[in-house]
């Protein structure tokens, strides 16, 4: 697929409050595929160039994209990616190293300085994104305020909208912060005492949340919701080494798992490592994509370009002849209820897709819609949440993969 990248950055003063943005488009650039924008607090303008830069390299990269025009006003930042200056500035040094890392991903891209007149669209997001920053100075908060990029949070085996692929790391709420690799075993029983300064009673339910193998549709980052494809030679092995990684760590009392095959395949594989019963819940499967299964995210927005452009920021948004995120978020509840009354204080492990994965992160972050688009999830991936019997929860890990 090829896509035309519109960078941009900038600093009110130089360095000051700065901000960036990316935009990418069709190789036509009749539909945007997709937007970031982010404050970084104080910084200089070649610095958040290089920021703008990389937002958009990596949006193109997450898509599935392959050939690359970059369109930048910087002449800096197109003569040094282009390997006709060298960087000399230590700011700089780490930042050409990541762009160059995902430019590399590529099988082709150019670089090109345009008018800034011509990088409109970027530019007015990195305005965006320094009245962001600005406002933040004059509250003294120097904290970086991003805007993360739009992207799709549920197509499944496509590489989610943020996070770093293959990372390994955690997220800590309600008092609950894990570690990377920490063991995976039920927490020991503490009656009614508090775990930690939240205050939540009782040993909580823990579900480990897999992520299904590879499949030649998420190879080939499609929308892959209620089809059926099987795990592919990858997938397969991602989902063995995932397993023996569990059964080294026990302390599971049974799996779950969507009812769709690359699911199934890979919590039979988990189950037969633990020795202990697998079941199917329903309504852990994929959210149902309609008309835009087996498509690629530039496919669906070349289809539907309003509704999918909408659908990627408003979870009540319904794909062609599928299902909304609020209606997935409905079941997975119902689910993730289930579990919790059956498996009291108990460690369950629920195989699944990208998109109830990410419900059930955000129900135990009791976060609001916003964060399905803030989660990465890879392929085979664990993450691992807990619901405690008073109604606290947190969450202790996300996206690990180390042992892939």
């Amino acid at each position: 697929m090829k896509v035309v990248i519109e960078a941009d950055g900038g600093s009110r003063g130089n360095p000051g409050p700065a901000g960036y943005g990316a935009v990418v488009l069709t190789a036509d650039r009749s539909t945007v595929l997709a937007e970031s924008k982010g404050a970084i607090g104080r910084a200089t303008n070649n610095v958040a160039e290089y920021r703008g830069l990389i937002a958009g390299l990596d949006d193109a990269v997450k898509m599935g994209a392959t050939e690359a025009t970059v369109l930048m006003d910087s002449k800096l930042v197109v003569e040094q990616m282009s390997g006709r200056w060298k960087v000399k500035h230590p700011d700089l040094v780490e930042l050409h190293a990541q762009a160059q890392a995902l430019a590399s991903q590529f099988r082709r891209i150019t670089y090109s300085w345009v008018p800034r007149e011509r990088n409109a669209h970027a530019d007015r997001l990195a305005n965006e994104a320094m009245d962001a920053a600005d406002r933040a100075n004059r509250r003294g908060d120097n904290s970086a305020s991003s805007v993360v990029p739009v992207g799709p949070i549920g197509s499944a085996g496509a590489s989610d909208p943020v996070g770093s692929i293959g990372t390994t790391g955690t997220v800590g709420t309600a008092g609950s912060v894990g570690s990377v690799g920490e063991s995976v075993k039920a927490p020991p029983s503490e009656g009614t005492s508090s775990p930690g300064w939240t205050g939540a009673r009782g040993t909580p339910t823990r579900l480990l949340l897999l992520r299904h193998g590879q499949t030649e549709l998420s190879a080939q980052r499609r929308y892959s919701g209620r089809g059926d494809p099987a795990l592919n030679e990858v997938g397969w092995r991602q989902a063995g080494l995932a397993a023996r990684y569990l059964a080294q760590r026990g302390g599971i009392a049974t799996v779950i798992s969507s009812p769709l095959q690359r699911a199934c395949d890979t919590a039979t594989t988990a189950a037969r490592a633990l020795g202990v019963d697998l079941t199917v819940d329903e309504d852990f499967i994929e959210t149902d994509f309609g008309a835009w299964e087996g498509l690629t995210f530039a496919e669906a927005a070349a289809r539907d370009p309003e509704l999918h452009r909408r659908w990627l920021q408003d979870t009540s948004a319904t794909p062609p002849g599928g299902e909304s995120f609020d209606s997935v978020h409905q079941r997975v509840r119902r689910a993730r209820d289930r579990v919790i009354t059956r498996y009291p204080g108990e460690t369950v492990l629920v195989v699944s897709h990208v998109t109830p994965i990410k419900m059930l992160l955000r129900m135990a972050l009791d976060a609001g819609p916003g964060i399905l688009y803030r989660l990465h999830l890879d392929l085979a991936s664990l993450s691992i949440a807990e619901f405690y019997p008073d109604g606290a929860s947190s969450v202790r890990l996300v996206n690990q993969t180390g042992y892939l």
